[in-house]
């Protein structure tokens, strides 16, 4: 048996708060040893006990600390290194920082895009950082953007240090795009995040097999911009979702006429259909990540994925535009094509460049989704600089009432015309409540956050007794822009005009932990408990803000409180699959699936809507699936 290399009891015996810091002391093992098995955790002389060790290595694990590469057996990541360096290293010794270059600090004052700078090329930086000179960025200014930053989730504040996410590293890149900085600079930044991935993708692709350098490529680019810390919680499984991404990178059209199908995939990669199915879909078709991906479906079951700012998408864009705008300009000369004719000649060239001439029927079906794609893209561009932009945007809003597409099963009809259709009923009939709340629905699908905004101060205005639902819903909206803050103050005032709102407290406890202000989030919710013994579901709010702080134990006694209070109640089969993802997390299998299951057959039962139905269905498949992984 191989020899482990295990810490000195100085390590062993160290503290951090209570008991001991178990989180640095399994990163010592896995860093000085190459991978360990889940025995040399629990047997002397460290002696980890198996809840403790199995909530921490889910912990470490959802953090991209830890991969599981087999069956009770971890090894460290690249990022796992890096949390180890900062557990160990730096105690009593000087810091020599590095400093953003002139072009960054000379430009304007933008703090963030400082601070994210130095936390990106140093280890973590402590706030006393950011008072030193170059940056002296005064004390008022640095607590307002340290804020932004952890609410928006690109820095974490761990031990007064503040240490960068990644999604803050996906941040980063873009912020350089801000600056005059050569093309070069922008790849050697860029190249320091490849260097952070670059062996764990190396044994990825050697595990494998995989040799086609396009499909590394192109795997690598989505890496890089699909963040896994977005999906972690649910999808705790990192390779799963590394697999995702190379099944989206296999099926590309440059690739075809191979394919390879969900069942063979799941097959040959070991991953669950069902995951592969699911993830897939949000993915492609959600809005989970900013990147927009397009599919092309080849009958009778092949499907074929790019995405938008590729060299392919943007060739496409390039021939598509230049024929649009041919047939918009050949209109003064009485020469314009018929909408057929227009696709037939975009077909031909593309078919003869840029794809492979079996997909053109594909293509075909295609092509006016896409041309409604760049048409909605031109609507929301920058502020038009110049009278040619302005041209531009004319021929993209006479195509967006030519082409009438269906751009998902829900709306049945594109954005323009649908919002259009239900502001003429508005006019009609000005006190149907039911018409303004249809458009934010769909506002809300198209992301068109400040057109909704304006659609309920409007609502407002015209049902003020409904004042506490349009407030709370304008809310939500402020937290999908990221701006918690401001949500939390719309909370408040209402909170001053209605004091004894219960929900209105509720409300206030999850702003608080959004905000990660545990204690106080807690507070309020163990006051409503005191107020209202009898009431469950403020067990299971309890619950649900310790589930989020991951001290998954003390969820569980409070999940288990609310199933006796409420038994009966309507939320009763959120409860059942929260304490089974909680009893996953703690390592208790059995009860783990005792509950997701529970929790599925309950709402089977109720009466919810179907999308409320769908998600959490989703949810317990997706951990009952994990559970049988393991």
């Amino acid at each position: 048996m191989e020899k482990i290399n295990y810490p000195s009891q100085e390590i062993l015996n160290s503290q951090k708060l209570i008991g001991k810091n178990y989180e640095q002391i399994i990163l010592w093992i896995l860093y000085n040893n190459d991978g360990c098995e889940w025995s040399h955790f629990i047997e002397k002389p460290i002696e980890i006990p198996i809840a403790t060790l199995s909530r921490h290595l889910t912990t470490l694990k959802r953090k991209g600390f830890v991969n599981k590469i087999s069956r009770g057996h971890y090894r460290i990541t690249p990022e796992g290194k890096n949390r180890y360096y900062e557990l160990s290293r730096y105690k009593g010794k000087e810091r020599k920082l590095s400093y953003p270059p002139e072009i960054i600090l000379k430009s304007e004052r933008n703090y963030n895009h400082w601070i994210l700078w130095m936390v990106y090329n140093n280890n973590f930086c402590k706030k006393s950082d950011f008072f030193e000179e170059p940056l002296s960025i005064n004390q008022s200014s640095l607590s307002k953007n340290l804020t932004l930053l952890i609410e928006n989730g690109f820095i974490l504040k761990k031990d007064s240090k503040y240490i960068i996410t990644q999604s803050g590293k996906v941040e980063y890149s873009k912020i350089l795009q801000h600056y005059d900085i050569d093309r070069q600079t922008i790849l050697e930044e860029e190249s320091k995040r490849i260097d952070e991935i670059t062996k764990e993708t190396t044994r990825f692709f050697k595990k494998y097999n995989i040799i086609d350098e396009n499909i590394k490529f192109r795997y690598l680019n989505k890496v890089l911009k699909l963040d896994y810390s977005k999906v972690s919680i649910v999808l705790t499984n990192k390779e799963d979702f590394d697999k995702i991404l190379l099944f989206i990178s296999i099926n590309h059209p440059n690739n075809y006429p191979n394919y390879i199908s969900f069942e063979e995939f799941s097959v040959l990669y070991q991953i669950k259909k069902k995951n592969l199915d699911f993830w897939v879909d949000e993915i492609v078709e959600g809005d989970l990540y900013e990147t927009k991906f397009f599919r092309l479906d080849v009958p009778p079951d092949k499907h074929y994925f790019f995405q938008s700012d590729e060299k392919l998408e943007k060739m496409l864009q390039a021939i598509t535009e230049e024929y649009i705008k041919k047939n918009k300009y050949m209109q003064k000369f009485g020469g314009s094509e018929r909408l057929e004719s227009l696709i037939n000649n975009i077909l031909e060239e593309i078919c003869n460049t840029l794809f492979n001439k079996g997909l053109m029927e594909s293509l075909r079906v295609f092509l006016p989704k896409y041309i409604k794609y760049l048409a909605y893209k031109f609507e929301i561009k920058r502020e038009l600089k110049d009278s040619y932009d302005k041209l531009d945007v004319l021929i993209w809003q006479d195509l967006s009432e030519i082409f009438d597409l269906q751009i998902s099963e829900d709306l049945k009809s594109q954005y323009e015309e649908e919002v259009k259709e239900i502001d003429r009923k508005i006019e009609l009939n000005p006190n149907n409540i039911d018409l303004y709340k249809l458009k934010i629905k769909i506002l809300i699908y198209f992301n068109q956050y400040n057109d909704v905004l304006r659609v309920l101060d409007n609502m407002l205005k015209t049902y003020p007794e409904e004042e506490i639902d349009i407030m709370m819903k304008k809310a939500s909206i402020l937290k999908r822009k990221r701006n918690l803050r401001a949500g939390l103050d719309i909370i408040e005032d209402l909170l001053k005009k209605y004091p004894k709102n219960k929900a209105l407290l509720s409300y206030k406890a999850y702003w608080f932990q959004y905000l990660d202000r545990k204690n106080e989030s807690l507070e309020i919710i163990q006051k409503l408990i005191d107020s209202e013994q009898g009431k469950g579901i403020y067990y299971d709010n309890y619950g649900e803000i310790l589930m989020y702080f991951e001290e998954y134990e003390e969820a569980i006694k409070r999940f288990l409180k609310a199933l006796v209070m409420g038994s009966d109640d309507w939320y009763i089969y959120q409860t059942y699959i929260k304490l089974g993802i909680c009893y996953k997390a703690v390592g208790n299998y059995n009860l783990a699936v005792k509950n997701l299951k529970k929790g599925k057959d309950l709402i089977n039962e109720s009466s919810i809507d179907p999308d409320t139905k769908q998600k959490w269905g989703a949810i317990a498949d997706l951990f009952l699936t994990e559970i049988e992984q393991l």
